[in-house]
């Protein structure tokens, strides 16, 4: 089809009825029937659909109002795109196309548009702007439905969406975890708090797996970081209570000994998805008799206190360790355990079930209820692996305690007493069982 002089010189206007030679009707399922007056040089120069139904090749052609006529068939949702993509057929050069999208949402119903009509330089365009100009939530799920199905032309769009090579992802993680356990200024709290909550978003199987697969290398630098940082409590802790010993324990130390104790806590929860609990476990058995003693000195026995409340869950954490086998400690320091930890749990829960003052209260609103059912379960669990002697003198100082109703040891008191009652018989079968062997 050429085009006339006056076509080749003046700049065409969609809709205008005076110069159009082609009328493309858009119509919806729903009955709607737009005419829009167009120019084929314009249509077929930008889109392969039009330039193919325009051609002398294409079997038949409507005539309407006098002119060639296209149907194009829509959903009514994309009605007004298609007259935004025939509007953009007449943008001048001199036009930034980039601002005609008005926001992702009306981008992806041109690019929709403009793929099915086959227009490459206006999906190009909408390429180009949807892979530069950040997503809302909701768009982004929009552009997941969307996108995958329209082949090469639109894989850039997906490029913030692909996965990550794998070397990326353990580079990103050692970085997090070396900041996340470096004790920084109080200033970049919310930096490392962000931070460790991505680190054990990408340990965490939910819906989806691990973003990365711990092996023995990052195991061993994450044990490393977290040493660093059990060493650095331990030297504080250590500090404060020589500070003790002077009245002058130091308001700063004691907001760094809170701080320590939440990146304890967190660390914890990160080695024990690696598995990887045994040098945590050790240092704070080693540490615990000055732990107790810096929070009792600082925090009167019947206050609650933040500190008191870290304290707590990082315990529970050890104990539950020490209680179900994840870490091996030899009996002396597992009775240590119960000696240390059981009179400080015990005065701590009293004080709790005594709370009257409101900040008391706000603090307790922070405390898990399984928090203690945890602790008891441990202290029994820890308790019924001591020598019955051992255990024996632990349940005679429990019955005779006036806080006898936390920790409740009746489960391992009716253990002892089972255990006590059969020994001689049971230890009797068992020599005659040696002696029969020997003899046979």
């Amino acid at each position: 089809m050429e085009l006339s002089h006056s076509e080749s010189r003046t700049p065409s206007k969609i809709g205008d009825r005076t110069t159009s030679d082609v009328i493309v009707r858009i119509r919806t399922h729903e009955g709607r029937d737009d005419w829009i007056y167009c120019h084929s040089h314009i249509l077929m120069g930008k889109s392969k659909y039009f330039a193919d139904r325009l051609s002398d090749n294409w079997p038949t052609c409507q005539i309407l109002d006098s002119r060639n006529c296209v149907e194009v068939y829509c959903q009514e949702s994309n009605l007004d795109y298609n007259i935004t993509v025939l509007r953009l057929f007449y943008l001048t050069s001199d036009v930034s196309v980039t601002d005609m999208w008005h926001g992702v949402k009306n981008a992806l119903g041109i690019l929709r548009v403009a793929v099915e009509l086959e227009c490459p330089q206006i999906v190009a365009n909408c390429v180009d702007y949807l892979e530069a100009v950040p997503w809302e939530e909701a768009e982004e799920e929009e552009i997941l439905k969307i996108i995958p199905g329209m082949g090469a032309q639109a894989e850039p769009v997906l490029a913030r969406l692909r996965p990550v090579n794998p070397l990326a992802i353990v580079k990103i993680f050692l970085s997090a975890i070396r900041f996340s356990t470096s004790s920084p200024s109080s200033s970049l709290n919310d930096l490392k708090t962000s931070a460790q909550e991505q680190l054990e978003y990408m340990l965490t199987e939910d819906d989806d797996a691990p973003l990365l697969t711990a092996d023995d290398e990052i195991k061993l630098e994450v044990r490393q970081c977290v040493n660093r940082l059990s060493s650095r409590f331990v030297n504080l802790v250590h500090s404060l209570v020589g500070d003790l010993q002077e009245s002058v324990a130091k308001s700063e130390k004691l907001e760094l000994f809170k701080s320590n104790l939440s990146d304890l806590l967190w660390a914890s929860q990160i080695l024990a998805k690696l598995e990887s609990l045994r040098d945590f476990v050790y240092s704070w058995v080693e540490t615990s008799e000055n732990i107790v003693k810096v929070v009792e000195h600082t925090c009167p026995a019947g206050e609650l206190s933040e500190a008191k409340l870290k304290v707590l869950e990082v315990t529970v954490k050890v104990l539950e360790a020490i209680g179900y086998g994840t870490v091996i400690l030899p009996t002396k320091k597992r009775l240590n355990m119960i000696k240390i930890w059981l009179p400080f749990i015990r005065v701590v829960k009293f004080s709790i079930d005594s709370v009257t003052s409101d900040d008391d209260k706000n603090l307790l609103l922070k405390i898990d209820g399984e928090l203690w059912q945890s602790l008891e379960s441990a202290f029994v669990s820890i308790v019924l692996t001591l020598p019955s002697g051992n255990q024996a003198e632990i349940l005679t100082e429990w019955l005779e305690n006036k806080h006898i109703h936390y920790p409740d040891l009746t489960e391992a008191f009716e253990v002892w007493c089972y255990r006590s009652k059969v020994a001689k018989r049971r230890l009797t079968m068992l020599d005659e069982s040696h002696q029969t062997t020997n003899s046979v």
